[in-house]
């Protein structure tokens, strides 16, 4: 049988459809990342900080409306502050750096496939990596995952060709392992050093192969490591005694041994976040998987062994941890990616189409459950907000469904790469129709259009109370922090720290709020209407599907108002009726 990997000149693809894929794959990565309100919680949280820490100066202790913050390392913190500083402060530069990191992964996974394998192996792993729905995902929105994703990946791939070289050349890829390793440190912290380290130990007992450990450069190479990721453990546990046991031991033992994020999910969990987020090619790589063990020649490195043992061992790592989410087993795909652009088009015609009839379903699927989500309306969404919603889906779905065809037709034709490349357009569009989507939900997702309201009316002086609960993308959108009352958010151990940063109780912030020649206030829709109700002088300048931001008056006896001139009663109804659109007063972002 024809090795369908063989040589490039063999290759049936044509370098046309290779050029659509890099230049859609490129106009939709980058072009779609201000398309979309930023989305609480981690999105605002990751954009905060580094706002803070680019309008304060402070680039050693990270905070988060104004409190320490040592649940992460600095990395992104830095990259991001640095990107607002040059691009401004907004949604597509908060959201640049996994962008960027996601854009290079989807490259290095090109170059890294060419070199082992050939150039086809090379481009359809880029292919498989850059369609697969939860990296694009990932890709666009705002966490630390993909940063981490990225910097593990050059640091196996530094190791793998590290085995391939001579003494010199060798020891130059193992520097870029351990320099890669440093940054996947600073990105996420050191489940790095634990997941290389345990695939390691993993590939040498399995296939008896211990030549590897001779290749590490251990001294150079842990020099490197400290001179990179050090300085800035040591000098923020300088300046914070408190860090070390926090970060070290809370953020990481605990968080591993513990639900104490209550973030405990059954053992299928990540098995069915594959499933999803690997789509298109989830069944294909399963069955492309035990290929890649394979025959080793003896004396030599098996490198798709390690990449599956990689894939194998961070999957079980994080599957036995006592916090699991979906994000988490982000460094798998661009390994999953490098074997599946290895094997994949060898998989028989029989398991293509069965697959591929299976994700014609799926898009079928889609297309008749897209109207329903309208049943969704209430208080939260609005049938507008859901029309919105359910036009992307119908939209994905289709394009989903007729790559799908498409790539049925190529493959009953025994032209697997080129099916595999639409199946990576379609893939491409529809995931990012569904993220362009969900942005119709940003009324409620978002404090964007509340902030846009509230802007005209606030001055930079007085202070700003955060009542009863905290909208972690407020701040960012306000360009500015809040003081905490009765809700401690997840800053608890910040707080902790600095106790005057917060109000305890809600009677102390009554007090305060009458003492205040000037102030402003952020709170649930119920909590406004109490304490308005009390007779605590506020009025209404800006209001969302959750929350009102008020203003303090003069009075107490001031009558309870909003920005657009109705009564308390008036404003409760519009929000509250289930055919409002996503316009509050028509002064919301122009999203409806």
């Amino acid at each position: 049988m024809r090795d369908d990997l063989s040589a490039f000149g063999e290759w049936s693809m044509t370098g046309r459809l290779v050029w659509l894929f890099w230049i859609a794959l490129a106009a939709l990565w980058f072009g779609t990342l201000d398309e979309r309100a930023l989305v609480r919680p981690d999105e605002g949280r990751y954009a905060e900080i580094p706002r803070e820490m680019a309008a304060g100066g402070d680039w050693l202790t990270p905070r988060l409306n104004d409190i320490k913050y040592f649940e992460k390392p600095v990395l992104q913190y830095w990259t991001t502050a640095a990107a607002f500083k040059i691009f401004g402060e907004n949604e597509w530069t908060a959201r640049l750096w996994p962008a960027l990191t996601g854009f290079l992964s989807i490259l290095l996974v090109w170059w890294t496939g060419r070199r082992l394998w050939g150039e086809q192996a090379g481009q359809l792993a880029a292919a498989i990596l850059g369609g697969s729905l939860l990296f694009i995902g990932m890709g666009h929105i705002l966490t630390l995952d993909m940063g981490l994703s990225f910097f593990l990946q050059v640091a196996w791939t530094g190791f793998l060709f590290a085995q391939q070289e001579e003494s010199r050349a060798s020891r130059r890829w193992m520097l870029l392992a351990w320099a890669g390793l440093a940054l996947a440190v600073l990105s996420k912290g050191i489940v790095a050093l634990v997941l290389t380290g345990a695939t390691l130990v993993g590939y040498s007992l399995l296939n008896r192969d211990f030549s590897p450990w001779r290749r590490l450069s251990p001294l150079a190479g842990l020099a490197l490591l400290l001179s990179i990721a050090a300085p800035w453990f040591i000098a923020v546990s300088l300046a914070n005694p408190e860090f070390p046991r926090f970060f070290f031991v809370h953020e990481h033992f605990e968080r591993f041994l513990s639900t104490v994020h209550r973030r405990d999910e059954p053992a299928w969990f990540f098995f069915a976040v594959y499933l999803l987020g690997a789509l298109p090619w989830s069944l294909l790589l399963l069955q492309a998987l035990p290929r890649a063990w394979g025959r080793r020649v003896d004396g030599t490195f098996g490198a798709e062994r390690f990449l599956l043992l990689w894939v194998l061992i961070t999957f079980a790592f994080f599957n036995v941890s006592g916090s699991k989410m979906a994000p988490y087993i982000l460094p798998i795909f661009p390994a999953l990616a490098l074997l599946g652009g290895r094997h994949l088009t060898s998989l028989s015609r029989r398991a293509w189409l069965i697959h591929l009839g299976l994700l014609s379903v799926l898009a079928l699927v889609g297309l008749a459950l897209a109207p329903r989500v309208l049943r969704l309306a209430g208080q939260e969404y609005t049938l507008a907000m859901l029309q919105g919603v359910a036009n992307w889906l119908t939209g994905a779905a289709g394009v989903f469904l007729m790559t799908t065809v498409a790539a049925a037709l190529l493959v009953w034709r025994r032209r697997n790469p080129e099916a595999v490349m639409i199946l990576a357009l379609g893939a491409c569009v529809g995931s990012s129709a569904l993220l362009i989507g969900h942005d119709h939900l940003a009324p409620y997702t978002s404090a964007r259009s509340l902030a846009a309201q509230a802007l005209p009316r606030i001055k930079p002086g007085p202070p700003f109370y955060s009542v009863l609960s905290y909208e972690q993308t407020l701040p960012f959108y306000l360009g500015r922090t809040l003081t905490l009352v009765a809700n401690q958010n997840e800053m608890g151990f910040g707080l902790r720290q600095e106790p005057q940063r917060w109000i305890a109780t809600v009677a102390e912030f009554k007090d305060r709020w009458r003492e205040d020649r000037e102030a402003y206030a952020v709170m649930k829709i119920e909590v406004f209407e109490k304490l308005a109700a009390e007779g605590l002088p506020m009025a209404e300048i800006a209001r969302d599907r959750r929350y009102v931001i008020a203003e303090k008056v003069d009075s107490a006896a001031a009558p309870l108002s909003s920005a657009c001139g109705a009564s308390s009663k008036d404003v409760s109804s519009f929000f509250r009726s289930p055919v409002v659109g996503s316009r509050a007063c028509d002064q919301v972002d122009g999203r409806t």
